[in-house]
């Protein structure tokens, strides 16, 4: 992991950020799997996927790390060009904070990370999404501002 940047949450809990290497599958496979615990993942095709995000120069993925080295947040996600907001948009796909780690700032701070880093790229808006039943989540991104705008569909191939 290669550190880009250390900075302190809002109880002061010391974190730094990072973009993510091959060397950190594992802890991204183990936040993926503690999130979306209700779908079945196969290490090798998430590991490409994996893969895929870290060489990608429109993706992103970057940890949030205590001062011991501990992982206790993960955000992945992408840039894309839409006609929406006619121009280039930041997609926040997964923000996922160890369970032991919430209530420090560490979903803030990470959102912070990422949206800095989406304005730096020329990203007009971020979305993002997260699933019905995750009504604590709702209420996290709804005091940080985020406005709830559309329904969420999908359709499996």
């Amino acid at each position: 992991m290669n550190e880009n940047e250390t900075n302190e949450t809002t109880d002061g809990l010391p974190m730094s950020f990072a973009d993510a290497t091959i060397e950190d599958f594992p802890a991204t496979l183990e936040f993926i799997r503690n999130l979306w615990d209700y779908n079945t993942y196969d290490e090798q095709e998430t590991r490409a996927v994996y893969e895929k995000v870290i060489d990608d120069p429109n993706s992103f993925i970057f940890f949030a790390r205590a001062a011991n080295g501990s992982y206790c947040g993960m955000c992945h996600g992408d840039y894309f060009q839409t006609f929406w907001m006619s121009g280039l948009t930041c997609y926040v796909s997964s923000l996922i904070v160890r369970r032991e780690c919430r209530g420090r700032g560490v979903g803030t701070a990470l959102l912070d990370h990422a949206l800095a880093r989406a304005k730096s790229r020329g990203c007009k808006a971020a979305t993002l999404d997260s699933g019905l039943p995750r009504t604590a989540a709702h209420t996290f991104y709804e005091h940080y501002g985020f406005e709830k705008s559309c329904y969420g569909f999908e359709k499996y191939l």
